[in-house]
């Protein structure tokens, strides 16, 4: 078991890092000429170079041995195999059947979950595809090119990312807008943004509850009402969800209710009827060619052994600088514009997963879980916190990027990105010492009192930790493969760290007790005692909005 039993294997990290704890890496790729090959695996579109970390074959070994202790292959193998691994919410986890693309069953105890996916899938199909042919149109016949999503957390970062990542795969003629925050200011400007004729809401919520995605979905409801009567709602709103009942006291034909199940968590569903705006956007092949390269991951993933997994291995650098280096931080950064919202999906699924203090034991971990996870598009954040990555006195990982290809191969832009990808984890890696910033001071004339002022200014420490992640091109099936990776490679850590990476009672306290607050604010009296800050500010802001 993980730290706490203080196993052999985890024992033996112990000694591992103690021995290593000062290697460096620009020495090991003096030592071994063959580094970079061997750190290196490509699976169809993928490449994935891990070369550039603070590891050696006996560092790895350790790492396997953990895993292996920690039982991480029968806890793989349950997960595909349907078992309720969620246990505080007792469900199975399989939202990989959601894209298994195979003929064999996947059950969930005695039942096969497949036939009513593929159900689900055809009507995703049928319905997509006549809305982007225009058989499905609104109240007035105008064909609905303004493709509106309503949703929050998985119902909407997931979708969002998606999307956003395969804009080149869009119709010509659909837009499509997103809407989450609460904020009225995210209703509006879309609303101001669209035509009622031309627009369909989808309304995203598995019980047809979720406060924020129905205060947003009434408020569109009423300025399409407002402007084509209520008879257009049933041609102008779709419902993803499993509340048949509320559905239809909504206005949404049940026909155009879309289902997925408690065995898809919300930020695993994108692959579900929950990515139906990415189906309407890219087209329902398009759709199948991303489930297509999540599949090849989840088989990569399921039957690969722990030395060539990909997922595997991220996982567990992941955990070798966690849990040893104490770096409880990791910066994911995409050298692609289209991709520039992959950290903010990431943020989700792996802190929302893995932000656990008790084991499955019902104990609280003594070592630590979830890192925390930002980032954001390469070259902008290359003028914002690299500074900090390069020079700053805490120690970042870095998940670096980078299609080969881009979709749009303007002049020599996309060759100067690049350039700029390999050159920052380049330099993270070698560093410059004092010593050689002083050498070509030097050589530009400036004195040894001058130098003395300025060269520490200069140097960098490098020694710096990162990964480099090469698609061929950001297309739907690289999009699934990469997603899927990131989704295995969360499932080993909290497989390791003894966790359960699909619950997320933590979000929960927060929203109950803005409940208990709202009266409050709009001038209810109310009997719940807050702390003297949260009186004070409710007090304050009832004031100013009289």
């Amino acid at each position: 078991m993980f730290g706490q039993e203080k196993s052999e294997a985890w024992q033996n990290i112990c000694s591992v890092y103690e021995k290593y704890k000062n290697i460096n890496i620009r020495d090991l790729f003096t030592q071994d000429p063959d580094r970079a090959k061997k750190y290196t695996l490509v699976l169809g579109n993928l490449l994935f170079d891990y070369s550039k970390n603070r590891i050696n074959d006996e560092i790895m070994a350790a790492l396997f041995a953990l895993a292996r202790d920690c039982r991480l292959e029968e806890k793989i193998s349950a997960m595909f195999g349907g078992r309720k691994i969620n246990r505080t919410e007792n469900r199975a986890v399989l939202h990989t059947a959601l894209r298994h693309r195979d003929e064999e069953p996947v059950m969930l105890g005695s039942i096969d979950v497949m036939p009513q996916i593929k159900a689900t899938l055809l009507k995703m199909r049928k319905f997509s595809e006549d809305v982007r042919l225009g058989k499905f149109c609104g109240y007035t016949g105008k064909k609905l090119t303004n493709i509106v999503n309503i949703g929050i957390g998985g119902s909407d970062l997931g979708p969002f990312m998606a999307t956003s990542a395969l804009k080149s795969y869009w119709a010509k003629d659909i837009n499509c807008f997103f809407i989450s925050n609460i904020d009225g200011t995210a209703c509006a400007e879309v609303l101001n943004n669209i035509n009622p004729e031309e627009t369909l809401f989808i309304v995203a919520s598995k019980t047809f509850t979720t406060i924020e995605t129905l205060t947003n979905a009434r408020t569109c409801r009423k300025w399409l009402v407002d402007a084509l009567g209520e008879h257009a709602v049933a041609n102008h709103f779709i419902a993803l969800s499993t509340n048949r009942e509320e559905v239809e006291k909504f206005g949404i034909n049940p026909k155009n209710m879309f289902e997925f199940w408690d065995f898809v968590g919300g930020r695993y569903s994108m692959w579900s009827a929950i990515g139906m705006i990415i189906c309407i956007a890219i087209g329902f092949e398009n759709f199948e060619k991303m489930l297509d390269g999540a599949y090849a991951m989840d088989k990569h993933f399921a039957e690969t052994d722990f030395e060539h997994n990909i997922p595997v291995i991220l996982a567990l650098i992941g955990i070798w600088y966690n849990n040893f280096y104490n770096i409880h931080r990791y910066c994911v950064i995409p050298y692609d514009q289209y991709l520039k919202y992959l950290p903010n999906y990431l943020q989700q699924l792996d802190m929302e997963s893995n932000g656990k203090t008790f084991t499955f034991e019902n104990k609280p971990a003594n070592y630590a879980t979830g890192p925390v996870l930002f980032g954001g598009a390469g070259t902008d954040v290359q003028h914002s916190f690299f500074q900090m990555l390069h020079q700053g006195t805490e120690i970042i990982p870095v998940d670096f990027i980078i299609p080969a290809i881009s979709h749009n191969e303007i002049g020599n832009h996309h060759r100067i990105l690049i350039s700029n990808v390999l050159a920052q984890a380049e330099a993270l890696m070698k560093g410059r010492s004092a010593d050689e910033v002083a050498s070509e001071l030097e050589a530009k004339g400036m004195t040894k009192v001058e130098i003395g002022k300025i060269k520490n200014y200069k140097s960098f420490s490098g020694n710096r930790p990162s990964n480099m992640i090469v698609l061929r091109k950001i297309d739907p099936y690289s999009l699934g493969m990469l997603v899927a990776m990131y989704e295995h490679k969360v499932f080993v850590q909290g497989a390791i760290w003894n966790i359960n990476s699909f619950d997320q009672f933590g979000v929960e306290l927060g929203k109950k007790m803005a409940l208990d607050i709202l009266p409050e604010i709009e001038g209810m009296y109310s009997d719940i005692e807050h702390d003297a800050s949260t009186a004070s500010l409710i007090k304050y802001i009832r004031k100013i909005r009289k």
